[in-house]
C-alpha cells in the first residue's frame, strides 16, 4: 500500500484489541494501522494472552493486553509477562527486545510508529536500541510538558485508556 493511500469506511472491522486507535475513531486505515496490529500480535505471542480479555478484569484492572503489559513493565514484572507455557525457557534480553518492538509498533500516534521495513530491521538487530532510546526521551519530554513532572520516565506512559476520540465531520 502506498504510504499516502488510505481507506475510509463507515464500518470499522477488525479484532478487538488489534484495532489501531485512529482507525477506531475515524474509520481511516493506513499501513500504520497494520503496524499497530502487528505489535499487538507480538504481545499476544510473548504473553500467551488475548489482546482483549474480560477474564483479565477479575485479576487486574486492564482488559486490554496493551495496557496490562505496560502496567507490568512499570512494575518491572517481566516474569509475569512471558507465557507460562515457556517455563522459563527463553532469553530474557530477547523478550525485552521483542516487547520494545511491540511497544514502538503500538504507539498512539500513527506518525510515531515505525514502518514495517523498520520493524524487520529492528527484529534483525539493527537500530532497535537507538529507536528505543529516542522513544523514551520523547516520552519523558511529553510527560514533562503535560504535567511538569514526569510520571513514568522509563518504560511506559501511553495507554489506550487515554486516547481522545477524533470527531468525524458527519454521517457518510
Amino acid at each position: 500500500m502506498d504510504y499516502k493511500d488510505t481507506h475510509v469506511t463507515t464500518n470499522v472491522c477488525g479484532t478487538i484489541g488489534h484495532i489501531a486507535p485512529e482507525y477506531l475513531s475515524t474509520g481511516k486505515s493506513s499501513e500504520k494501522t497494520d503496524v499497530f496490529a502487528y505489535g499487538i500480535m507480538l504481545l499476544e505471542i510473548i504473553t500467551g494472552q488475548r489482546a482483549f480479555d474480560l477474564a483479565r478484569l477479575a485479576s487486574d484492572d486492564d482488559i486490554m493486553l496493551l495496557d496490562w503489559v505496560k502496567g507490568m513493565l512499570r512494575e518491572r514484572r517481566l516474569d509475569r509477562l512471558v507465557d507460562p507455557e515457556l517455563q522459563s525457557n527463553y532469553e530474557e534480553t530477547e523478550v525485552e527486545e521483542l516487547i520494545q518492538v511491540a511497544l514502538l509498533c503500538t504507539q498512539n500516534s500513527p506518525m510515531e510508529r515505525p514502518k514495517m521495513a523498520d520493524v524487520v530491521r529492528m527484529l534483525e538487530g539493527d537500530g532497535l536500541a537507538e529507536r528505543w532510546d529516542e522513544w523514551q526521551k520523547v516520552e519523558v519530554m511529553r510527560n514533562t510538558d503535560q504535567d511538569h513532572v514526569p510520571r513514568h520516565p522509563d518504560w511506559i506512559s501511553e495507554s489506550t485508556s487515554n486516547v481522545h476520540p477524533v470527531e468525524l465531520s458527519g454521517p457518510r
